[in-house]
């Protein structure tokens, strides 16, 4: 590992913050969950019992307060993997490079990370308004394969027994698959969630076998997705996040996981576009057990 960052690799703003971010480091709190939607970090935020601070940037709004006693830091993302490659590197940096030395801190800090998201079920017991902990997430992204070390925290194993089973096509990036940190799991999903398998999908039509007006490349991906099973666990979810957070997490040693309600049944056919009068269950949910 590098012993100094240069100005080009770790970007400062004038104001000492990160560059996409717009954090500083003494604003983060160990604990942080994820959210897409730059709206519902307000909705998280506002079951805070008090406001620390707060900053926006393109589609990164964070709010950092406390909750039952608990500093946590809610911060949205966007949709993508690609997004998640730099809220992930930024927060790391936030928590365990020194901004004055540009060099690793001596004592590196762990954070508990949670995303909580939307998805779309894929299995009869997955309907609308259930919610999903992804044990392990299936990355169709490929972002992991451009990091040292993707092999030792991978399930290799399951990838090559889906790739197997889906007959792969090669001009696509090679799906990784990476576990939850386990004991977030145990504590936040417990009695409350379906436990699963989730694809992270690189786009939200094509890439999760929606077909508008640009025929599929493989027209049977989700019937073949949808009778998988591994382990004695299905594949429960679509989604576009899991795969990047719960990976560059366990590389860079911190805890992570994702969970997310159900908006859509691709089986059923049937989506409620509606959901966020309801999402606020499984953030309060969240909130007492993170």
């Amino acid at each position: 590992m590098r012993t100094s960052f240069a100005p080009s690799e770790l970007i400062i703003n004038p104001d000492g913050s990160i560059f996409h971010l717009h954090l500083r480091p003494g604003q983060l709190a160990e604990k942080v969950i994820l959210v897409g939607d730059p709206g519902r970090v307000t909705t998280v935020a506002q079951h805070f019992d008090n406001t620390e601070c707060e900053t926006e940037s393109r589609e990164f709004h964070t709010i950092t307060g406390t909750y039952n006693g608990k500093r946590i830091t809610v911060l949205s993302t966007g949709i993508g993997c690609d997004n998640i490659d730099i809220v992930l590197n930024e927060l790391d940096a936030l928590a365990n490079i020194d901004f004055e030395t540009r060099t690793v801190k001596p004592q590196l800090k762990s954070l508990e990370i949670v995303r909580i998201g939307t998805c779309g079920g894929l299995q009869p017991e997955t309907p609308i308004g259930t919610f999903i902990a992804s044990v392990k997430s299936i990355g169709f992204d490929g972002l992991l394969n451009f990091y040292k070390g993707r092999n030792e925290v991978c399930d290799l194993q399951l990838e090559e027994d889906f790739t197997a089973y889906m007959k792969w096509n090669p001009q696509l990036c090679a799906p990784y698959v990476i576990d939850a940190d386990a004991n977030l799991i145990d504590r936040i999903a417990r009695d409350k969630m379906v436990k699963g398998i989730t694809i992270a999908c690189g786009g939200f039509y094509g890439p999760q076998g929606r077909e508008l007006r640009i025929p599929l490349a493989d027209p049977e991906q989700n019937a073949k997705i949808e009778k998988y099973q591994y382990d004695n666990l299905k594949i429960t979810n679509f989604e576009m996040e899991s795969s990047a957070v719960a990976g560059l997490s366990r590389l860079l040693g911190h805890k992570a996981m994702t969970c997310c309600m159900v908006i859509a049944n691709r089986l059923a056919g049937t989506a409620n576009a509606s959901y966020k009068n309801s999402i606020d269950d499984l953030i309060k949910l969240v909130l007492e057990r993170i």
